[in-house]
């Protein structure tokens, strides 16, 4: 890559998807600097080649790109408009792009704060699971000023499959990843229903999971969350009950600023509670399976 296309980067946020994530960028051939509150999650990145920084601040120092991948709204507002923070921090014109799942008045709330200090926030949450990320096949939702998007396409490129075009403003990345998580989650509660139904009859769980997804379901989440199901294997985590937890309390949240009703979304809601307060916030979401099969008397 020669240096004229060499972009200078900042990676705040090294879960799993985020260290990933990170990964791919180093690998594309950019000038990295990360950093993560928990300091030994940034060694692999930088044994690879990263610089790491000691701060939010340092994270942000001479780069073009500062991307986000933090857990929840609280901490995305922390390192943005806390003392030394990415606001504080970043330089005029250069781009906050926020790459979590984060509530659609948040966003709204970071993009009037980056343009007061004549910055700019991209949206751009992501569509995968963390080995999905590793390999560069995320979708990415991307949503902001056209020329900002732009100049962040050599990097949703080494991280994803396709990038999906949402708009000009970038809490419209937001609302269309949380309507995507909604569907999906009403999904999930759908066949946890559909194992417990057939299994109240006899009938094995593998031929149930055989009838959806090589019919009219064949489809990577029917197939990928049916397996899990099938198996129960919720202790291997790709998205935990928590976060799925979360994104219903922010699809809640986006859909009473819109004034937009959605009947269904309090059904798989209510069935993550269930499973948080019967001790499994940490499985995997498909463990809605299990809450559902214990409220059939099957468990």
């Amino acid at each position: 890559m020669s240096s004229a296309n060499i972009l200078k980067v900042g990676f705040i946020g090294l879960g799993r998807m985020g260290q990933a994530m990170a990964g791919r960028i180093l690998g594309g051939g950019h000038d990295l600097v990360v950093y993560n509150r928990t300091e030994s999650k940034t060694m692999h990145l930088v044994e690879a080649g990263a610089l790491a920084a000691t701060s939010v601040a340092g994270a942000c120092e001479g780069r073009e790109i500062v991307i986000t991948m933090v857990t929840d709204d609280a901490s995305l507002q922390t390192v943005t408009l806390g003392t030394g923070g990415i606001r504080e921090s970043l330089a005029a014109g250069a781009i906050h792009l926020c790459m979590g799942t984060h509530g659609a008045g948040v966003i709204q709330k970071l993009a009037a704060a980056h343009a007061e200090a004549k910055q700019i926030l991209v949206g751009a949450p992501v569509l995968g699971r963390p080995d999905a990320a590793a390999s560069g096949q995320i979708g990415i939702v991307a949503g902001g000023a056209p020329d900002a998007v732009r100049k962040c396409q050599p990097l949703f490129q080494l991280m994803g499959k396709h990038t999906f075009a949402a708009g000009s403003k970038p809490e419209g990345a937001s609302a269309l990843k949380l309507a995507n998580n909604f569907v999906l989650g009403c999904a999930l509660e759908a066949m946890s229903e559909g194992f417990s139904l057939i299994r109240k009859y006899g009938v094995d769980p593998q031929v149930f999971y055989e009838v959806m997804t090589e019919g009219l379901f064949a489809a990577p989440a029917y197939k990928l969350y049916g397996k899990i199901m099938v198996d129960q294997s919720f202790e291997k985590v790709g998205f935990s009950t928590m976060l799925g937890l979360k994104d219903s309390n922010l699809i809640m949240e986006a859909a009473n600023i819109a004034r937009v009703p959605l009947p269904s979304l309090n059904v798989f809601r209510d069935r993550l509670l269930g499973a948080v307060a019967h001790g499994d916030g940490d499985k995997d979401w498909a463990v809605m399976a299990k809450e559902q099969a214990r409220a059939s008397g099957l468990e």
